[in-house]
């Protein structure tokens, strides 16, 4: 079988659509559905089937994607240990990284990259949920995201998974609140208060659902705001009380509260495809990102 093929059925498998894959690699969706039944001829099983307007993969399809996973990995392996005959790492690492990741991570990251001079960091801020990361990870080098400590873990099957933190939410009270004496806040004691929350499927809201759940408070949400800044200032203004990250918040016009009685918090995680992490330059930033991960939380 032919990589190029392989590695097409492992596009389509991430992407979920022939024209996804095509606009992504720069081909035509008819040269792609060709490629994908030259493959499927020379498996000798279906590897697709109808699905609406578009195809999905069978079960010997996802099979054979997890084969050529393994098979891809061996291959950048086998980059991996030309590149390192270099004297340094060298070229471009794709990194994708949450925005108030980013705000926390990325000044300190830039600066221990700055130590290799062949090695570029090319950067995007992604407002991403656990369900979009694994497309992430067929346009960018390193994924770093965030969920629930609730939340199932990834797929380890496909990719690789570096912790890099825990960051605790602590429940944000406007000056003079009532509870803002207290050394920590029971949920229950919130029942009632108006919630600053994010959107829907995103960590902290996961968090806020699931501490609902245990605790038989349903809290009252009224805003949805994504970027932490501006929730900070609407609970400093007194529009509600919200749940935000420990190391991030630092506004002198709040009152940071820890929740009493239940553990909320939010891992930390960068995703690499299986064999990325042994190219050299991958290889450097992750540990940039560990080594900035531990002097922020310590």
């Amino acid at each position: 079988m032919e990589v190029r093929r392989l590695r097409l059925l492992r596009e389509l498998a991430d992407r979920g659509t022939v024209t996804a894959v095509a606009k992504a690699l720069d081909y035509t969706p008819s040269a792609v559905s060709q490629q994908i039944r030259a493959l499927q001829a020379e498996a000798g099983v279906p590897l697709t089937e109808p699905a609406g307007r578009g195809l999905r993969l069978t079960d010997a399809g996802w099979a054979l994607v997890t084969r050529a996973d393994e098979v891809l990995a061996a291959m950048d392996r086998m980059d991996a240990e030309l590149n390192s005959f270099r004297s340094a790492p060298r070229g471009t690492v794709r990194l994708a990284m949450f925005p108030s990741g980013a705000l926390l991570v990325l000044p300190g990251l830039l600066r221990r990259l700055a130590a290799e001079p062949q090695l570029r960091l090319e950067f995007r801020d992604v407002d991403m949920t656990s369900a979009e990361v694994p497309a992430l990870l067929a346009d960018f080098d390193v994924v770093v995201t965030h969920r629930d400590d609730h939340a199932p873990p990834f797929d380890a099957a496909r990719a690789e998974i570096t912790s890099l933190y825990r960051e605790p939410l602590d429940v944000a009270l406007p000056p003079g609140h009532r509870l803002s004496g207290n050394a920590r806040v029971e949920l229950t004691e919130l029942a009632g208060e108006p919630w600053i929350g994010v959107n829907v499927g995103f960590p902290v809201d996961d968090v806020l659902r699931s501490l609902a759940v245990r605790t038989g408070t349903r809290p009252e949400v009224v805003q949805r705001v994504n970027d932490f800044r501006i929730t900070e200032a609407l609970v400093a203004a007194g529009h509600g009380v919200a749940l935000l990250p420990r190391y991030l918040v630092d506004n002198p016009n709040l009152v940071m509260r820890p929740l009493a009685g239940v553990r909320a918090g939010r891992n930390i995680e960068a995703l690499t495809r299986r064999g990325a992490s042994g190219r050299p330059a991958v290889h450097a930033a992750l540990a940039a990102l560990r080594a900035e991960s531990t002097a922020i939380t310590t």
